[in-house]
């Protein structure tokens, strides 16, 4: 089965984003949804107020979900009322297309969820009110629609269904949180059932999940209500679980996959919560614990691994930790910077805080240098949306407001 994730050296990677394939997805938190962004010839430092502001639209919503882009187009939704709707920009941010998909979650901390996920001439998203659909991109017209709870016999949960759907092959993997279908695989080009997995029978939690290559197994590894979960990507088959706990049951972060380990990162419970390393057996069918941080409790901002350390934010703190992988151990690296998003890309980082604050940050084991930063000028409420480092260019949201930036040496 052709797999769209592929975990190859950083070399390779840099070659790659030079001459990407066209059925190369652009998902959520890049390529292979680790946070890094395999670009260069990006800006070192940014001018005083900021890189350049090629283009922005007002207008889109209430949201927090990131761009796709593919075929030279933009693609993000909002919620301008109670209905959803996907906007297609060209590069120069032409508004080409508009298409309400149908009603959006709009009960608490309203808005757009899911990042659109762009393969070939089609965009794939699910809505908060767990519809998955498949829209064409060059017209806007919807394809086929998957009602997830309705079909699978699955409730949405407390703020709305938030993953963003994964891609393997000709398959769509969603979490409806059934008991008995709660990982489910659909045809991208049909919707049809190709299988179903039982996982743990427990409700979705806010994840976007991840393909995983281990030797010669794929896995679909994701997290649900109190889980961190890993399945067969081809059968669905359910190989294991390991405890994992957050008190509203919200583990937004994707796992991050790294030499044989997979990392899950939650916010705070009484036990069991935390960064999570788990060490997966040769075959990937079981695994067992290498380490739990409980003190590292990053809800939804992500983590990035780099060499042998993992980065991010304690959340809704004013404290950044590096975090060996093998052992677990936190340093505090920096008291300085709201905590918020982080990403990767040529070699630096871009963190984008709960203020509104984007920065361009030298981060190592010891060190936490803010090189540049500037306020996002535009939009409403939450600074949620994860950056989107494409073509030299980064893409950020703030609930209505889209903003592109050139981040270009040349």
């Amino acid at each position: 089965m052709k797999k769209y994730t592929i975990f190859l050296i950083a070399g390779l990677f840099l070659m790659m984003a030079c001459s990407l394939k066209k059925d190369n997805p652009s998902q959520w938190r890049g390529l292979d949804r680790q946070g890094i962004y395999y670009e260069t010839g990006l800006l070192k430092i940014w001018p005083e107020n900021g890189p350049e502001l090629i283009w922005s639209f007002e207008g889109l919503g209430a949201g927090h979900s990131s761009v796709g882009i593919g075929n030279d187009r933009v693609f993000i939704n909002g919620m301008p009322d109670t209905l959803g709707v996907l906007y297609s920009f060209d590069l120069d941010g032409n508004l080409l297309w508009e298409k309400v998909y149908g009603e959006e979650w709009h009960v608490s901390y309203t808005g757009s969820r899911s990042t659109p996920l762009v393969v070939d001439d089609v965009v794939y998203l699910e809505s908060g009110m767990g519809v998955v659909f498949c829209i064409d991109s060059n017209s806007g017209d919807i394809i086929w629609e998957v009602n997830l709870p309705e079909k699978f016999d699955a409730n949405n949960i407390q703020w709305g269904m938030t993953e963003s759907v994964l891609i393997d092959g000709d398959q769509l993997i969603c979490t409806p949180g059934g008991e008995v279908n709660n990982v489910v695989s659909l045809n991208r080009h049909t919707g049809e059932t190709i299988w179903t997995s039982h996982g743990f029978k427990e409700q979705s939690a806010y994840c976007s999940p991840i393909l995983v290559k281990h030797n010669n197994t794929w896995l679909v590894v994701t997290m649900t209500a109190t889980s961190a979960i890993g399945i067969n990507a081809d059968t669905g088959e359910f190989y294991w679980r390991e405890e994992q706990l957050q008190g509203n049951l919200i583990h937004a972060n994707s796992p991050v996959y790294s030499d044989g380990v997979i990392y899950f990162s939650s916010s705070s419970a009484k036990q069991n919560c935390g960064l999570l390393a788990l060490k997966l057996s040769d075959d990937g069918k079981s695994v067992s614990q290498l380490w739990r941080n409980e003190n590292f409790r990053n809800l939804m901002g992500g983590i990035i691994i780099k060499d042998d350390f993992i980065y991010g934010g304690k959340y809704r703190k004013k404290e950044w930790y590096a975090v060996n992988k093998i052992s677990g151990e936190e340093t505090l690296i920096s008291e300085e910077f709201d905590t918020g998003v982080i990403v990767s890309a040529d070699s630096l980082f871009y963190c984008y805080n709960e203020k509104g604050q984007v920065a361009l940050v030298d981060i190592a084991p010891n060190k936490f240098e803010i090189i540049s930063s500037f306020e996002v000028p535009l939009g409403t409420n939450q600074y949620w949306s994860h950056p989107v480092i494409h073509n030299k260019r980064m893409y950020i949201r703030h609930g209505n407001a889209l903003m592109v930036y050139n981040i270009s040496t040349k």
